[in-house]
């Protein structure tokens, strides 16, 4: 009898359990998936547009100073490096002492200078001495005038010997100081410390660069050449931040072949306002060009949710209204993606954080 009982009321408690379980989860799947306020001002939102497709040619180079960018330092007087004050890759400030140099040349200047200044004081009081015989009557107005004369022409050489001497960068004990024309990075450095050298010597002791804006300097071969034309785009890798993209626009083919390797040269500007990219640093080149008549729906390639095989994105109406929806990817090329089937332009995708809303919509 007790037996009986348990199993009565073992089955009653089962029927009330789904019956109250039921309802709740035809509630919950009613339910639409909304966004929440944080993940509203978390996500972003692109619109589809149609656009012409790229094409992309990959190229290797380097990394260059820009030539107009820089400035080579010469010595101009011969002489013996005294003290070294930088080494190739410091960055130097305009009017920063490079190299002190000990010279004969710059003696000599300075023994110049130094008998034009005892000239002027010999001649001011001479100038001093006619004025005081003129007052008393024992010169003329005429031996005023030349003490004058006398004066000025020695004033007149004092000023070409300082501003000789400070053109020299001349200082005390025979020295010369070669100091920085420009702000920027020692980028050559032909000169060593104690080393003497003669003012003809054809290479600079310095070349300094700004590298605010370098080149790329790419190879192309001449089955490429009619693809590439000036003011294309070109996305640049470098193997020292291989996560990102620098991008640059072509600025000049050179219409001359290397006769060795048979590649032209192409040149790249590239802004570099966190002086990143060193010149002689290895280059990968992607150079994007349109296709002939060939224009296709284009989003960010970081909006695809890839899964299963397949490739989504998030289609977005409103906040409470997104589909989940499957595209046919032509192909991607850099940041953008170009569609074959799925997306229509106008329509609004999210690029960010999508694939967090793809997992709750699909779970």
């Amino acid at each position: 009898m007790n037996r009986i009982l348990f199993l009565v009321c073992a089955i009653s408690a089962g029927s009330l359990v789904f019956s109250c379980k039921r309802p709740v989860s035809q509630d919950a799947a009613n339910t639409p998936f909304c966004l929440t306020d944080t993940l509203q001002n978390k996500i972003a939102i692109a619109e589809v547009k149609k656009e012409s497709v790229k094409n992309s040619i990959l190229l290797s180079g380097k990394i260059e100073a820009n030539e107009d960018k820089w400035v080579k330092v010469y010595p101009v007087v011969g002489g013996v490096v005294q003290e070294m004050k930088v080494q190739l890759g410091d960055y130097v400030k305009k009017g920063q002492v490079l190299a002190v140099i000990h010279s004969s040349e710059i003696a000599d200047l300075q023994s110049q200078l130094s008998a034009s200044q005892s000239n002027v004081a010999t001649a001011e009081k001479a100038l001093i001495a006619n004025k005081e015989m003129f007052a008393s009557g024992l010169a003329t107005e005429r031996d005023v005038s030349t003490a004058e004369n006398e004066l000025n022409k020695a004033r007149s050489e004092l000023l070409r010997n300082k501003q000789i001497n400070n053109i020299y960068g001349a200082r005390g004990n025979a020295l010369q100081t070669i100091t920085a024309p420009i702000s920027g990075y020692i980028i050559e450095k032909n000169v060593t410390d104690k080393m003497q050298y003669r003012v003809d010597g054809s290479q600079p002791f310095f070349i300094i660069s700004n590298l605010d804006e370098v080149w790329v300097m790419a190879s192309v071969f001449e089955s490429d050449i009619a693809k590439i034309k000036e003011g294309y785009d070109a996305n640049i890798n470098v193997i020292a931040y291989k996560d990102r993209v620098f991008h640059g626009k072509v600025d000049r083919m050179f219409a001359i072949l290397d006769p060795q390797s048979r590649v032209m040269k192409v040149r790249i500007r590239i802004k570099n306002e966190d002086n990143l990219l060193k010149p002689e640093m290895f280059a990968q080149i992607n150079i994007l060009y349109n296709s002939a008549d060939n224009e296709l729906p284009a989003i960010p390639s970081g909006a695809v949710v890839f899964s299963n095989n397949k490739n989504y994105v998030m289609v977005y109406r409103n906040n409470c209204d997104i589909e989940t929806r499957e595209i046919d990817v032509f192909q991607t090329i850099g940041e953008t993606s170009y569609i074959n089937a799925g997306l229509e332009p106008g329509e609004k995708i999210i690029t960010r954080y999508q694939l967090l809303i793809y997992d709750a919509l699909n779970d």
